[in-house]
């Protein structure tokens, strides 16, 4: 470049030369007014930088709002729908609710009738139930009134059974009731003499025989009872040992005074009043039993006395049938008679039958025969009256009438019945 003409400037007392180089290098000298050019262009592309800047935050922030518009409305959708949600259930639970409480309602009044229902059933089973009890409870105050009166009299039966002599009253009390239930009066005696002038408790007079049954109640009881009572071995032994020799001593009386040959049977019934007794000596004393067999005596407790009583019933039923055993067969034969007449008279009737049958089988013969005869008469052919009736059909006279009337039959009919 050439050289640049000097160009200056008056400002307020202040002269400036524009075109004057500030510094120069050595291909070229930089001026003011280049600098300048510079600074401008700088602070240009700064503006730009700046208006860009500005500009990209602009946009980055429309961006930004729109986006955030975007999702708020998103959200603002998303809380439509949850808030219809929330409604939807809320009107659902509102149902439900609703439901619930009528079905509670319902349930309540069913649970309500079957309790009051329930309530009234149990009453009335309760009221059942108390006139049952109370209706028991007569039962059982007069049970306890009954058994306070068995006590009672179980207490009398006691002290009675305490006394020797009242306590053979009653067993002979006992084995007369049995006797006398047992067997007719002309059967038995009681207190009869023998002829060693004893007097038995009960004489039983055999079938067929003349000896007679004796039966003895004056059976020793202290020392059983004693046995009972005990309350060791010692006391207990003693009085078996003690048992023994009673029952022993009281054997041999019977043996002595009731088997009278020729006027007894040769066995002696000693009777025992009680079951209990009786099965004590069987269980734990047999050697009374055998002993009393030996001497011609048995031990005979309620039971066994009646069933010797149905025995000695049975033999008077089978003497007294075979003492009628005559007049049994006394009517047997005039009932064998009867039977031969009832046989008799029979085939008579038979043959009376049997004529009354051919009779009747000869009135059907002629029943059936009049029959046919009327069926007969029924098939007679009167076609003749219209050939009368017609003159072009033959003569006045046809050969089958004679006077007026049919022909019935051309071959006669006899009969031998």
């Amino acid at each position: 470049m050439g050289p640049h003409p000097d160009r200056s400037t008056k400002t307020r007392g202040i002269s400036v030369t524009l075109n004057q180089p500030d510094f120069a290098t050595a291909s070229h000298a930089i001026t003011v007014n280049d600098t300048v050019l510079v600074m401008i262009g700088v602070l240009l592309v700064a503006l730009i930088v700046v208006v860009f800047a500005l500009a990209l935050a602009l946009w980055r922030a429309t961006r930004e709002r729109r986006e955030t518009a975007r999702q708020n409305h998103t959200l603002h959708n998303e809380l439509a729908e949850i808030r219809g949600q929330l409604r939807s259930l809320a009107q659902m639970a509102a149902q439900r609710d609703t439901h619930i409480t009528q079905t509670l309602d319902r349930r309540l009044d069913q649970v309500s009738s079957r309790l009051g229902q329930s309530l009234s059933e149990s009453a009335a089973k309760t009221s059942d139930s108390l006139g049952k009890l109370n209706e028991r409870l007569a039962v059982i105050d007069a049970a306890q009134s009954n058994i306070a009166e068995l006590t009672t009299r179980m207490v009398g039966l006691q002290n009675i059974l305490a006394n020797k002599q009242s306590r053979g009253a009653f067993g002979q009390a006992r084995m007369e009731a049995i006797i006398r239930d047992g067997l007719p009066a002309s059967a038995y005696s009681f207190q009869d003499g023998l002829s060693n002038n004893t007097r038995p408790d009960c004489v039983i007079h055999l079938p067929e025989t003349p000896l007679k049954l004796v039966i003895d109640a004056k059976f020793p009881l202290e020392a059983f009872n004693a046995l009972k009572a005990a309350h060791n071995d010692a006391e207990s032994h003693a009085s078996a040992k003690r048992l023994r020799r009673d029952v022993s001593v009281h054997i041999k009386d019977v043996a002595q005074k009731y088997l009278i040959s020729g006027e007894t049977h040769d066995t002696a019934i000693l009777f025992v009043p009680s079951e209990a007794v009786y099965a004590e000596l069987y269980e734990n004393f047999e050697d009374l039993i055998q002993k009393a067999y030996r001497a011609g005596v048995i031990f005979a407790s309620p039971n066994i006395l009646m069933l010797v009583v149905q025995m000695v019933m049975a033999m008077f039923r089978d003497t007294r049938m075979r003492e009628q055993a005559g007049v049994i067969k006394s009517e047997v034969g005039l009932i064998l008679r009867d039977v031969v007449r009832l046989d008799s008279r029979i085939g008579d009737l038979q043959r009376h039958f049997a004529q009354a049958s051919q009779d009747i089988e000869k009135i059907v013969i002629s029943s059936g025969k009049i029959a046919k005869r009327g069926a007969r008469i029924e098939q007679v052919d009167f076609e003749g009256d219209r050939d009368l009736a017609d003159p072009d059909k033959g003569t006045a006279n046809p050969p089958h009438v004679t006077d007026g009337a049919p022909a019935m039959s051309t071959s006669p009919h006899h009969d031998n019945d």
